[in-house]
């Protein structure tokens, strides 16, 4: 351990490893990860189905099999690492204080920071589902660490709230284990998760998947015993008469991923209020000049693949800045990348219009509403058109990219605004 590092990450998974990697191959000397775990890689090692690294490494590997890939290339490159340890504070002049099991309470100073605390689910008291308070009642990836990692199981008949990924990969999971899940309930008229994950997950098991209906209360005092299921308008407000209870003794929450950021929170880091996660530039640089931001903590993504290329990017713009070859971006040179039609949020949020003249930038986005028919997803510098891009579809469930070419440096310039919309295709 030392006390002074060019870039410190904080988190291990699939975004920290990635930062780490690419800071020490953009030319950083000392590079430290934070883990508070015992090992590296994060969520990826609960995580054994495949379906990871197709887009990346064009191979489809499961969640330990890919972590290991990068846990192997951080250590050739001589990452140092501090493991079952917390940062329990930063601040904004990139001072750490970490308390570990055996490096005890340790204070670092950084010349960059990347944030890669990845994301926390939502709990039954967040979406304030009233009735007793039995056991039995687990977020989905709660039941995948003790089901994967623990090899526990935490019951036998299940109902699982949310179609989100982890929720439909856990109906698959526990059917291979030998347990019935009686419904998947999604309060939502759309499924929230990948499309392949409700194909591969529930429609090739015959789990039965209800839109538009939620959980009305939990039935049970020591144990949940059931669950009462009601039908909800365009409004989410309960239809009268539709109730149903659907006995179980296990209820999962897979009701929406929350980007974790309390240490972001400390060092007075600016929040997007749709996100949850910082506002960022091209470079994944944070409001505070210094302190990066990758993957999940930023905002939720759906394929891995794309939470390892972010965190590549904030790895190597954070060694950039520690080597004075990158500085804060002067706010005149900020172009705010706006959400337009059926659009919920772009990220990065702010584009240095200078780096368009130094490349493309890629944007990432959800929408909406889905929009089952061939779509443009589009950006416009006032009323200049200044790129778009064809999708056969739009699901709030997949996220969408979009290139601002280099050609688009002079209109991207004059304009204050860069507006994202996805827009029908027409004939």
């Amino acid at each position: 351990m030392k006390q002074n590092y060019d870039v410190v990450v904080i988190g291990s998974g699939p975004g920290g490893l990635a930062a780490a990697i690419a800071a020490k191959r953009a030319g950083a000397h000392d590079v430290l990860i934070i883990e508070r775990d015992v090992e590296l890689g994060g969520i990826l090692q609960q995580c054994i189905h495949n379906g990871f690294g197709v887009e990346t490494l064009k191979q489809d590997l499961t969640g330990p099999g890919y972590a290991q890939r990068f846990i192997n290339e951080a250590r050739a490159l001589d990452v140092d690492v501090l493991l079952d340890a917390m940062a329990l504070d930063v601040t904004r002049d990139r001072r750490i204080i970490a308390s570990g099991k055996q490096a005890g309470l340790v204070e670092l100073d950084a010349r960059a920071i990347v944030l890669s605390m990845g994301c926390r689910e939502r709990t039954r008291a967040q979406i304030r589902i009233p009735g007793a308070r039995p056991a039995g009642v687990y977020t989905a990836g709660t039941a995948q660490r003790w089901v994967n990692v623990e090899g526990y199981m935490p019951g036998k008949r299940f109902v699982i709230l949310g179609s989100g990924d982890i929720g439909m990969i856990m109906a698959r999971r526990l059917t291979f284990e030998g347990a019935t899940v009686e419904r998947v309930l999604e309060i939502m008229p759309f499924i929230t998760g990948l499309n392949r994950n409700y194909v591969q997950c529930l429609l090739d098991f015959n789990i039965p998947l209800q839109l538009s209906h939620t959980v009305k209360r939990v039935i049970g005092n020591k144990r949940v015993e059931a669950v009462e299921a009601v039908q909800v308008d365009e409004r989410w407000q309960p239809i009268p008469g539709t109730e149903e209870i659907i006995p179980c003794d296990t209820l999962l929450l897979s009701v929406g991923l929350i980007p974790e950021n309390e240490l972001s929170r400390q060092m007075g880091v600016k929040l997007d209020p749709v996100t949850g996660g910082p506002h960022v530039d091209e470079g994944f640089q944070t409001s505070v000049p210094g302190v990066f931001a990758a993957g999940n903590v930023v905002h939720v993504y759906d394929l891995v693949d794309w939470v390892t290329e972010a965190g590549l990017i904030a790895g190597r713009s954070a060694a950039e800045f520690a080597l004075g070859q990158r500085g804060a971006q002067p706010a005149q040179q900020w172009r705010a990348m706006k959400a337009g039609e059926n659009v919920r949020y772009v990220v990065p949020q702010r584009v240095d219009a200078e780096a368009l003249a130094r490349g493309p930038v890629k944007l990432q986005m959800r929408v909406l509403r889905p929009m089952e028919e061939p779509v443009w997803v589009e950006a416009r510098a006032g009323d200049d058109l200044i790129a778009q891009h064809a999708e056969r579809y739009a699901r709030p469930g997949e996220m969408l990219s979009l290139e601002l070419p280099q050609k688009a440096y002079d209109a991207v310039r004059r304009a204050e605004t860069v507006t994202v919309n996805v827009v029908r295709r027409k004939n």
